[in-house]
């Protein structure tokens, strides 16, 4: 069983142990928003890849959630998950650290590129999983949506420093050796989660149950869950097309709108001031507006706003990319704290990572699907037809939600209830 410390009536930031975890995630995501710049520069700029190949290594960063998602559950579920965080940390910072080292030696290829993408993606299966299954065992009920939107507000603060940096160190250091900062901010997290000292035992041995019927358990839940079904419909479709774009936005933004990586960094870094807006607001809406309702609305209000990326032009119009993605930031953020905590809430402890499990390969199955046909499209009809097709499907986003019961209910259900209007 997992010990959950019982609350005392302070926030989260009171406990040490989530404030160790927390401090971790910042540490981290900086180094990933610094990666999310410098590793498509790489390709696009160092390595002159075409949109297809751009594409292709999106796929293989997400692909590892179609290869062990559903099976890395079942084994989170099996051990303790405080060691898988930080050995899954210790992997990506040696397989980043390559990346510059290839370079210095004038050996770096896009098939380097696409092996530390797929490294880097299964190391976070496992890190993501666990750390989604761990924040029950440092913070009781009550402070989940306190906790989860705290690390989402250190993530979205990284998504504001993280390019800004990444874009400058590109420009002083070269691509290849800004990925250097992704490696340090990874031995960093490790370094962070070692000093967690809450009490984790490690789950009873499961005698008589395979690994296959353990992964059922995961499945059955989630898709038998109404409210958890609809959430993971809706989140493969908004994960699909954003993946799309992550494949061509350093394309469209080097190539069609002529931005240096400086400015590119910048671009992205005031973009994500809206995800950190929408960490800021997340609880708030969620108590106004009911933390069902607000699902579905974050999604509805901010969605259209993505039609503004297709129209960004050279000059003072590329604007309209970064505005556009800063409403979607917002609304996805929100959007994400609400769902996030439900999950957490309703799912007994011991299926809390095949529960996580399940949902990412739902919902993170569906990008490197999207990365490559983003790739196909920017490289036979142009970049910014793919933008266009982007920005399209993510209007799509709200729809299996206002088709679902949550439409009709203010918050959400209990986890011993069942789910009524």
């Amino acid at each position: 069983m997992l010990s959950v410390k019982a609350s005392d009536g302070a926030g989260p930031l009171r406990n040490h142990d989530f404030r160790l975890l927390l401090a971790g995630a910042s540490v981290s995501q900086i180094g990933a928003q610094v990666t999310l710049v410098a590793l498509p520069l790489v390709a696009v700029v160092e390595l002159e890849a075409s949109p297809l190949q751009a594409g292709m290594l999106t796929a293989a960063e997400t692909g590892a959630f179609l290869i062990v998602g559903l099976p890395a559950g079942a084994w989170v579920d099996r051990m303790r998950r405080l060691p898988v965080l930080v050995r899954a940390d210790v992997v990506r910072a040696v397989a980043m650290a390559s990346l510059p080292l290839a370079a210095w030696a004038e050996m770096l290829t896009m098939t380097q590129l696409y092996a530390v993408a797929l490294v880097t993606g299964l190391a976070t299966v496992f890190f993501d999983i666990a750390h989604q299954s761990y924040l029950p065992v440092l913070l009781p009920r009550e402070q989940l949506v306190a906790g989860n939107g705290a690390l989402e507000t250190a993530r979205s603060s990284a998504q504001v420093a993280g390019p800004g940096l990444g874009g400058a160190l590109v420009q002083a250091l070269g691509a290849p050796f800004a990925l250097m900062a992704d490696a340090v901010g990874y031995l960093l997290s490790a370094f962070f989660l070692r000093g967690i000292r809450a009490h984790e035992e490690r789950p009873e041995p499961v005698v008589g149950v395979s690994l296959r019927a353990q992964v059922g358990e995961g499945l059955a839940f989630v898709l038998r869950h109404p409210v958890l079904r609809v959430i993971a419909c809706a989140t493969a479709v908004s994960n699909f097309f954003t993946a799309m774009l992550m494949a061509v936005q350093t394309v469209f933004l080097v190539r069609v709108l002529g931005l240096p990586p400086g400015v590119i960094g910048l671009m992205m870094s005031a973009a994500a001031v809206g995800g950190l807006a929408g960490a800021l607001c997340a609880g708030v809406l969620s108590r106004a507006v009911g933390q069902a309702r607000v699902i579905w609305l974050s999604t509805v209000v901010t969605g259209p706003f993505a039609l503004l990326w297709p129209l960004a032009g050279r000059g003072a119009a590329a604007a309209w990319f970064a505005l556009a993605t800063a409403a979607v930031f917002f609304g996805g953020v929100v959007y994400n704290v609400a769902q996030v905590s439900f999950r957490q809430m309703l799912c007994p402890p011991e299926l809390l990572g095949r529960m996580n499990a399940t949902l990412r390969f739902l919902v993170w199955g569906t990008m490197p699907l999207g990365a490559v046909v983003g790739g196909a499209v920017a490289g036979t009809a142009g970049p910014r037809d793919a933008v266009w097709l982007c920005a399209a499907g993510i209007l799509l986003v709200p729809v299996p939600l206002l088709l679902s019961p949550l439409r009709r209910m203010r918050d959400l259900p209990a986890p011993a209830g069942t789910v009524t209007p």
